[in-house]
C-alpha cells in the first residue's frame, strides 16, 4: 500500500512558476514509476509527466514539454513537478500517481492539489 500526498499548489500569474511535491509513504517508493496528471473543470484527466524508478527517461505531454520538469528523490520518498512558464490553460487539479513494476496502469493516487494560473 502506498499513500501519496501532494502539496505546492496555489494561485500564480501567467508566466510564473510553481513546484509541486508528492510525498509517498512506504519503503517501496523507489521501485515505482511515478506520474503527474491533471484534470481541469469539465475535462477528462490527462497525463502530464512520468519518471521511472531510477530517475531516467522522464516523459512529458507535448503541452508541457520544455516548461515542466519532473524529478524524484528516492531518499525522501518524494517526486516533484517544477512548472515554469505557466499558462492559464495549465489551471487544473494536479495529482500524483504510482505504478508498480510490471503493472500497466497507475495503482495509487493522491488527493490532488489545485493550480490556478491567472491571465
Amino acid at each position: 500500500q502506498v499513500q501519496l500526498v501532494e502539496s505546492g499548489g496555489g494561485l500564480v500569474q501567467a508566466g510564473g512558476s510553481l513546484r509541486l511535491s508528492c510525498a509517498a509513504s512506504g519503503r517501496t517508493f523507489s521501485t515505482y514509476t511515478m506520474g503527474w496528471f491533471r484534470q481541469a473543470p469539465g475535462k477528462e484527466r490527462e497525463f502530464v509527466a512520468s519518471i521511472r524508478r531510477n530517475g531516467d527517461s522522464p516523459n512529458y505531454a507535448d503541452s508541457v514539454k520544455g516548461r515542466f520538469t519532473i524529478s524524484r528523490d528516492n531518499a525522501r520518498n518524494t517526486v516533484y513537478l517544477q512548472m515554469d512558464g505557466l499558462k492559464p490553460e495549465d489551471t487544473a487539479v494536479y495529482s500524483c500517481a504510482a505504478k508498480a513494476p510490471y503493472y500497466s496502469s497507475y495503482e495509487y493516487w493522491g488527493q490532488g492539489t489545485q493550480v490556478t494560473v491567472s491571465s
